[in-house]
């Protein structure tokens, strides 16, 4: 595979939306350093962005795309990069010091997300405990971790489980002005077609836009025992 290469003439005029949505994922070449420094200014400005599964993997050179997303994996991210965040099996968060390369995950399978922080207007109404479509549960995420709430998280399940413990699914993080919503879900059909990951996908994306959140948690939404799928029709017409 051929290595990526920047794009020189990538330069999206940012201040033209309330948010940006990236799932720009593993090895993605680096934006050119002019567009950073665009994007930097966006948010910190009060601008809103999503970042989606794989885009916790980009980027690890980039000190402000770090403090944006609060966690990442792989990209050769060690301890250098910040802590281990994550939730031991009875409910305690932990900031995890350790030397350790960052990022893992067993096999795709449904697995239980837990709602740490009820009162968040993203996660306000949710099941303290629901079932994710087929994903990867993302583990040994590390980072600056800065202004960061986790609202939910996953544990693995999988025969080849990387930890044993609950790890950070999704995120809010302040940077300047702006605000970010992070999902570590989202990694294939299965996944995006699951009712937890629709809801929390739009409700974070209102959020990071615009600070509230005016849509109802549907009743189809996942239980603790059952995930729910909402299978996607492509339109002909």
């Amino acid at each position: 595979m051929e290595q990526p290469k920047t794009d020189p003439a990538f330069s999206p005029t940012f201040e033209k939306y309330d948010v940006v949505i990236s799932n720009f994922g593993w090895k993605a070449a680096p934006w050119p350093m002019e567009t950073r420094k665009s994007f930097k200014a966006y948010i910190q400005n009060g601008g809103g962005f999503v970042s989606i599964h794989a885009a916790n993997n980009s980027f690890p050179e980039w000190e402000a795309y770090n403090q944006m997303i609060g966690l990442g994996g792989w990209g050769d991210r060690t301890e250098k990069d910040g802590p281990y965040v994550y939730y031991d099996n009875v409910g305690n968060k932990v900031i995890d010091t350790s030397e350790g390369t960052a990022g893992a995950h067993g096999d795709r399978h449904h697995f239980p997300a837990t709602v740490q922080h009820i009162d968040h207007p993203i996660t306000k109404g949710m099941p303290k405990v629901w079932m994710t479509g087929v994903d990867e549960c993302y583990a040994k995420l590390r980072g600056t971790a800065e202004n960061m709430t986790v609202l939910a998280t996953g544990k693995d399940l999988s025969e080849n489980a990387p930890t044993d413990r609950q790890e950070p699914v999704l995120m809010t993080i302040e940077y300047g002005k702006g605000r970010i919503f992070h999902s570590a879900l989202g990694h294939d059909t299965d996944s995006f077609e699951n009712v937890g990951f629709i809801v929390s996908f739009l409700r974070g994306t209102e959020w990071a836009a615009s600070g509230k959140v005016t849509q109802a948690i549907p009743l189809d939404f996942p239980t603790a025992q059952q995930p729910r799928q909402r299978t996607f029709k492509l339109k002909t017409h």
